[in-house]
């Protein structure tokens, strides 16, 4: 099949090498332009673009698709266009150049929206999956042809169910591709009433709120792991959090959002709504990233303080 590539991070990389390696005819590959990083702000390409010029294929970088790209793409007359986590919401007009297959990552009509992985972990799910859909105008409103399943480990953060997730639905884009070229592939509807939504990450809801439950609190850290990472604010000075469980031990009087132990060998545990939290892994102000046994190995943080 003739396509046309549309993805940017490393999730739509596997998903482009996979494609490749089963022998689809990829005319172009589409990524967001070069972005600057680190303190000096170096141009650095996107995984997609990385991989597509290691095997020579044809790379289109848009400020904005939709204003810029119609006339490339058309000229290229691909028969299908493949979007993977682009980045760029597509014109009507984009959409008309060829079928456009779209990987999302939940069983939709679940999750809908920009982080349906992460939200995945935040609700505290055991099960996910991804789903191979017609794009249209509404947001992963379209016809599902094919979705397979996947369960979330209770240590999984968001990076470890994005690396599983991308070899599911590089396997399920293939297969989707190969049911629409042989003429099997079956188109379903999605139940609109019961669909669900998902919002963007942002490093301002990262803050933990020791007033929630701890297994919810635990949800947070592992969801917002490794981006934009979950932290708590403890005497004016932000620690970010990358690891935490959910810890039972009878109550000393301590409120929510107190500090219950506090030492190398006990660790950092802070009272939640309802149990207990462990900080296992913990980043302080102009720190590195290390166990939080460690951390109070050499810093003192006072048992009964409020984060």
């Amino acid at each position: 099949m003739n396509i046309v590539f549309l993805g940017t991070p490393e999730i739509a990389k596997v998903c482009l090498e996979k494609l490749y390696e089963k022998g689809h005819n990829i005319l172009a590959v589409v990524t967001n332009p070069d972005k600057p990083t680190g303190r000096g702000n170096k141009l650095t390409e996107s995984p997609v673009k990385t991989f597509a010029k290691s095997k020579g294929l044809k790379v289109l970088q848009y400020e904005s698709i939709s204003k810029e790209g119609v006339q490339d793409l058309k000229a290229l007359k691909p028969d299908a266009l493949v979007l993977v986590a682009f980045g760029q919401i597509l014109s009507e007009e984009i959409l008309s150049i060829a079928l456009p297959i779209n990987l999302h990552g939940s069983l939709l009509p679940a999750l809908r929206g920009p982080s349906p992985i992460q939200t995945a972990i935040l609700e505290g799910l055991t099960q996910t999956g991804v789903s191979v859909m017609k794009m249209e105008k509404g947001v992963d409103t379209g016809d599902v042809i094919l979705q397979k399943t996947i369960d979330i480990l209770p240590e999984d953060n968001s990076s470890t169910l994005f690396a599983k997730m991308a070899d599911l639905g590089a396997d399920a884009l293939c297969e989707a591709l190969e049911s629409i070229e042989n003429g099997t592939a079956v188109w379903k509807s999605q139940d609109h009433q019961n669909a669900t939504f998902t919002k963007m990450l942002t490093k301002e809801n990262a803050k933990l709120d020791f007033a929630d439950t701890a297994q919810n609190i635990v949800n947070k850290v592992r969801a917002y792991n490794p981006n934009p990472v979950a932290f708590f604010e403890l005497d004016g000075q932000k620690f970010k959090v990358f690891e935490a469980k959910v810890v039972k031990m009878e109550n000393q009087g301590f409120q929510y959002g107190q500090i219950a132990l506090a030492g190398a060998k006990t660790g950092l545990v802070i009272k939640a709504q309802d149990d207990f939290v462990e900080i296992v892994t913990i980043q302080a102000p102009n720190g590195k990233k290390m166990l939080a046994k460690d951390f109070l190995n050499g810093k003192k943080i006072e048992v009964g303080a409020r984060v």
